[in-house]
């Protein structure tokens, strides 16, 4: 009995390093995941590649897409959209591979409801100061934006009790660390291999 793959939704506030992390675990030669990669109407930041980051969408397109009901789960952050085609991830999985999603807030909450027995894991900042230093360090937003995006992110980890785990990233090697063995401590729960056992034990 092939055991399905297992969703994991990676998290957290903006400016938080959900990016950074996740290129951070795919960079390691262990890593078995695949990566879901989202859709954005956003602009490229400098050094992003499209169809490797995001798949950088016009909003007409991104808006055609919610119509045909092609997203897992989509959220309009900061004036842009953002999202999750759905065909790609419901076909790995059913191949028993891991898919990845690196995704907001409001998208988590969304995939919780059509996959709740997926594994979601909120990254965390240090400290609130730490977070706005982060954002500020960018160099892409104005004053404005990092003040709307800072009570955003206040908001944002009061949401923490929609998640699973909770990881900080205060190291990103430590946080990598902690995610890559949560993943495989939740492949070894018991109502995940139970199934398959029980089908061992039917055969002889």
């Amino acid at each position: 009995m092939k055991e399905k793959g297992l969703l994991i939704v990676l998290s957290g506030p903006s400016g938080v390093g959900k990016g950074t992390v996740r290129k951070e675990i795919f960079s390691q030669p262990d890593t078995s995941f695949e990566y879901s990669i989202s859709m954005t109407t956003r602009a490229p930041r400098e050094g992003e590649v499209n169809g490797v980051d995001y798949f950088f969408k016009s909003r007409e397109e991104f808006e055609a897409l919610i119509e045909q009901e092609k997203l897992l789960e989509y959220a309009e952050f900061v004036g842009n959209y953002y999202g999750t085609p759905v065909d790609y991830v419901k076909e790995t999985l059913e191949k028993g591979k891991d898919v990845f999603l690196e995704i907001e807030v409001q998208g988590a909450r969304q995939v919780r409801k059509k996959f709740p027995d997926g594994l979601f894991i909120f990254l965390v900042p240090p400290s609130l100061s730490e977070l706005k230093n982060r954002i500020i360090t960018r160099g892409t937003e104005t004053e404005d934006v990092i003040n709307n995006r800072m009570s955003v992110a206040k908001e944002e980890i009061e949401m923490m009790n929609l998640y699973d785990y909770v990881v900080e990233n205060d190291q990103i090697d430590l946080a990598c660390e902690r995610i890559k063995a949560i993943v495989v401590a939740e492949h070894c729960r018991r109502e995940r291999v139970e199934p398959r056992y029980i089908k061992m034990l039917e055969v002889e």
